[in-house]
Parts: structure tokens; sequence; C-alpha cells
């Protein structure tokens, strides 16, 4: 379920769901000017579709730009098909390969529907599966200014074809050539904020976190982060952990990252207990994000902030409001097991029916990371001491999105 905070039976956290001015914000919808891209005729048995097409490159703070999407790859014929290598092509350059996936690399990062592991790359008749992709590249002027994907495998050769024949073809072209994410202020004050379940690994929970909404398939995720603060000792709670107060992330105030209009909010939902989900019954579309305020920021973009402590939210539907205003206080409300603050940036006024876009800070600082090996080992708990690892190197950044589970500071609330 999104909006939520997982902490499995290990008691390691998850999220399957989740920015102090507003510098710049670009248009990132699906209307904003494109290339006409196309392909060769040719007969696809495979179709593929992007899930969302908003996605543009955005610099991560290991100093590299990231390009994050899924392909919805469905059968559309009687023969049974698969789907053996996936090649990504600089569009202008096509003998130019810019990844290619096959064998386990390709497994490791397909999911059938309901988002399980996918045990083969078949896909028989009326199937479909998703592929999680990542590009990665050392500077911005390496990223193409549009992409083409060619897929070979197995499916049928004609419209009459009932057996798999051997199949190359292009699809899916894509142009990357819009403007910038938008630069966001701060979230959150203070040193110690750790991203988690931020981007781009598959192992967190809202890298993956389709869900199906409003008739389609919706990643409002995609670029996610569940904030949870952590001390200088590597801890994320001091004392009973059953206890929201103990966990260093509560009740920390949660501030408005531009100047905006308050176009959704909920404040009345009890805090659930730490270290224990709600149960899945009591979850619906509405209360799943908790406590919750959405921000319109204008020019189609909109920010989210989830799980909020009930009777903090100092916003109503309709106001206005500025950079740097207190919205409410972190809380451990919804569909959640650990205090948190979930916030993403989307296209649309709905937490779970719009497309996640992604986002830069206009300033903060690094201090290392959380050993991701240590945090997604399967006996991790809340309660443990982490350690903490380089990371992408300490100090000052701007203009760029922390990655998952780097220590984030930002600059102290004014008084």
């Amino acid at each position: 379920m999104p909006g939520l905070l997982i902490v499995s039976p290990t008691m390691r956290i998850h999220s399957f769901l989740a920015v102090v001015s507003l510098l710049s914000v670009s248009v990132m919808s699906s209307h904003a000017a494109a290339r006409v891209l196309s392909v060769p005729d040719a007969f696809t048995p495979v179709v593929v579709r992007y899930v969302g097409d908003n996605t543009v490159p955005v610099q991560g703070s290991d100093g590299r730009w990231h390009v994050v999407y899924e392909l919805w790859l469905s059968n559309a014929t009687p023969a049974p098909a698969s789907v053996e290598r996936i090649e990504v092509l600089d569009y202008d350059h096509q003998g130019s390969v810019v990844t290619a996936l096959t064998g386990d690399a390709l497994l490791s990062n397909m999911r059938d529907l309901s988002l399980r592991p996918a045990v083969d790359a078949s896909l028989p008749p009326s199937t479909s599966k998703l592929v999680f992709l990542e590009l990665t590249f050392g500077e911005r002027s390496a990223v193409p200014d549009a992409i083409v994907h060619r897929l070979s495998g197995t499916g049928g050769s004609s419209p009459a074809a009932h057996g798999p024949a051997p199949l190359t073809y292009l699809a899916a072209p894509w142009d990357l050539g819009r403007p910038a994410p938008p630069v966001i202020g701060a979230p959150l004050a203070g040193e110690g904020w750790v991203v988690m379940n931020g981007c781009c690994s598959t192992r967190g929970a809202h890298r993956g976190a389709l869900l199906p909404v409003d008739g389609d398939l919706r990643d409002a995720q995609r670029f996610a982060i569940d904030w949870v603060r952590v001390d200088a000792q590597g801890h994320l709670v001091n004392g009973d952990r059953s206890r929201v107060e103990n966990h260093l992330a509560y009740d920390q105030p949660v501030f408005a990252v531009a100047d905006g209009t308050v176009v959704g909010m909920l404040d009345g939902l009890e805090n659930q207990v730490p270290g224990a989900l709600p149960d899945p019954a009591s979850i619906t579309i509405d209360n799943v994000d908790g406590n919750h305020v959405i921000l319109d920021i204008g020019r189609c973009l909109y920010v989210f902030y989830a799980h909020l402590k009930k009777g903090s939210v100092r916003v109503k539907l309709g106001d206005r409001v500025a950079t740097g205003l207190e919205l409410g206080r972190v809380g451990n409300t919804g569909n959640t097991s650990a205090p948190h603050l979930h916030l993403h940036v989307m296209n649309a006024p709905s937490a779970l029916g719009a497309d996640g876009l992604p986002f830069v800070f206009a300033h903060f600082t690094l201090a290392g990371m959380i050993d991701p090996e240590q945090w997604y080992a399967p006996n991790s708990q809340v309660g443990d001491t982490y350690r903490i690892l380089p990371g992408d190197g300490p100090g000052s950044r701007r203009d760029e999105l922390p990655l998952d589970l780097r220590i984030v500071g930002f600059p102290a609330a004014a008084k």
C-alpha cells in the first residue's frame, strides 16, 4: 500500500509512499512542447509504453545525471513472447547504445503488474510486465536529446502467427530535451535528515510503488523521499521504539517549500503505534496518507506532505502560503509504522493519481550516508545503531537531489 513506512517483521523500515524558496519552476507536464519522434513501421507483438511521460534528467548528490522511468510491456498477440534484451539508444545516433539490459540484469529490473519480481522474461499471450530503468551520465551534456528502445526476443511475427519467432525492433522513442526539474526549498530544518526510500534504488519501496489509480498505472512516488532523523551515533530512535516521541523525527516542523495554495489537506487521524502497521482493512485511498497537505506551487507542480501529526496542520483548503511557513509537524498517521515525513512532487493535485516528478533542493549539506548493506539486511531493525559511511562526500550542495540513504542538513528555521 502507498503512504507507508513499512516496518517488516524484522522491524526494517521501508515505505510505499512519501520542498525554503522556489528558485525556479519549469513546466514538466505532458503538454510541454516536445519533438515529434517516430520509429519505422513494424509488427510489434510486444507493445511498449511509458508509465507517465514527465521525467527529465536530474542531478543527484553523486554528481551524476539520472534519467529514471518505467516501461510497460504487453503481449498483444495469441503467440507467446519473450524479451531477451532491451537496449536504450541515442535517438539521433542509433549506433550509440546508452545502456543494455539482458540476462540477470534485465530480470532483476522486471516486475509483473502486481509488482512481484518476475520469475522469467516470458510474456504469455495477453500478459504484461514492467521494466524499471535508470540511465546515468557524468555530465548533463552527455544526456541524449532523445532516446529510443530496441527490443530483442521472440514473439508472433505477423498478425496471423501463432508461434514465436526471433524478433528485433525499435519502440518507445522519448524526448528528453524538456525543462530542468524545479528547484525547491527545505521541507525541514536542522541536521541529520536521512533520505529513506529515495532515488534511485529499486531496493527501496518508492521506486516500484506503481498503483492502479483512476484507470491507469501511476507512479506518483517515483522520486519520493521518506525523511527520518539520525543522531551522530547512528540512532533513529532513543529508548522504547514503540513510543512515537522517542523517534528523532517526531514532532519536527514541516515547511512550505515555495509560495503556493493549499489544494488538499487532512488533519484528524490519530498516530499509529510505531512498529505495527494498521489493519489493512482500515486503509482507504482517502486515509492511506494520514494527515497531509497538498500544495499547488504553480505551473502544473504540486508538493505532497504525508503522515503529519494530528492537530498540527496549520493550513486549510484555499490558503495562500509563503515559502518557509510551518505547515504541520512530523507524525505517524495513516498507513505507516514509524514517524517520518513523506515528500514528493507531482503533476496533479492527487497524491496517488499523478505522475511523480524529479526535483532538486536549492541548498543542503551532506554528512555521509547510512550503510545500505546494513539498512537493507533482512535482520535490520529501527532501534539498531547504523553505521555512517562517507557517501557522496560531505559539504554544501546546490541544485541537486540527495540520493537514497544520504544524510542531509537543511538551514535552520527562521525564528
